[in-house]
């Protein structure tokens, strides 16, 4: 192994050991006070499952690639192989839905009483816990639909190569499934995309008329003190801002090596690092503006 190869290793093992930590911390915090309470607010059930789906992507992207990495072979047969990417693709679009799901709650979180959005306030977790469970029946579907397909129309052919333990896919597919990957895929994420950034649009605009309607009655540092719906929603921007520059990265860096067929090992594994940089710094992000990471270590 050349010492390229491994510093790339060390760097991938370092990002999924840090990112499963943090994430089990956090969980654990959270699992700690359900069981006190025995009740969970809507927003942490969102909260669960992102670190629940972070600790997936982790464990699916980082440990795979720092297995090729140290020269651990991958052996994928055709079907596995395309079965194996659409998972990391089924994990890949949780992510961003939940995402989609925390913004545009805290959103509707804290809006007027007199708007015209008010009645679609979610008070109950079973709401919330029904969104995340048609989430996952969709994109279940949606994933395990096209390794089949793919596998059923490219049967008998060689559509994989192995370079350096890892796999590319080097047989272009039909207008069929392209259109279908577009749409499916491709459209639902940009979709998610617009509405995240909309929702964050919103939440700032939003915190930006109160506190000139409070600035009257009070000063900028009390209200920010007495104020815990205008914390959790700079928590939130935050935390939204974070994911849409690595989601944007990892998007660029995908596209360009699918558009021009490119294997560039730099592309390559920069691709990995941005793609593991939000699931590894969610939970800490979570934890320092939210004041946890003290409760944790008090815990």
């Amino acid at each position: 192994m050349d010492a390229r190869n491994l510093g790339i290793g060390i760097i991938i093992l370092l990002q999924s050991t840090i990112g499963i930590l943090g994430n089990i911390s956090l969980l654990s915090y959270y699992l700690v006070i359900y069981c006190k309470k025995h009740k969970a607010k809507p927003m942490d059930l969102i909260i669960i499952h992102l670190i629940i789906v972070n600790i997936l992507i982790i464990l699916s992207k980082g440990m795979s690639n720092t297995m090729a990495t140290f020269g651990l072979k991958l052996f994928f047969n055709d079907w596995s192989y395309q079965f194996f990417m659409y998972v990391l693709r089924f994990f890949r679009s949780l992510s961003i839905v939940t995402i989609c799901l925390l913004s545009i709650f805290q959103t509707i979180t804290i809006i007027p009483r007199n708007s015209c959005w008010k009645n679609l306030r979610v008070t109950s977790p079973k709401d919330i816990s029904l969104c995340i469970f048609l989430c996952w029946v969709l994109y279940t579907f949606i994933n395990v639909i096209f390794p089949l397909y793919i596998s059923i129309t490219l049967s008998g052919k060689n559509v994989t190569q192995d370079t350096n333990f890892k796999l590319y896919t080097i047989v272009g597919y039909d207008k069929i499934t392209v259109s279908s990957y577009i749409t499916f895929v491709v459209f639902p994420e940009i979709l998610f995309s617009g509405l995240i950034t909309w929702s964050s649009s919103s939440m700032i605009i939003i915190l930006y008329r109160h506190k000139q309607r409070v600035q009257y009655i009070r000063s900028t540092h009390a209200f920010h003190r007495g104020s815990p719906e205008s914390r959790a929603t700079q928590n939130i921007l935050v935390l939204v801002s974070c994911f849409l520059t690595f989601y944007t990265l990892s998007a660029i860096s995908h596209a360009y090596g699918a558009l021009f067929h490119s294997s560039n090992w730099w592309l390559m594994n920069f691709t990995t690092i941005i793609t593991l940089c939000f699931p590894t710094s969610s939970p800490f992000i979570l934890m320092i503006q939210s004041s946890l990471l003290s409760k944790l270590c008090f815990l």
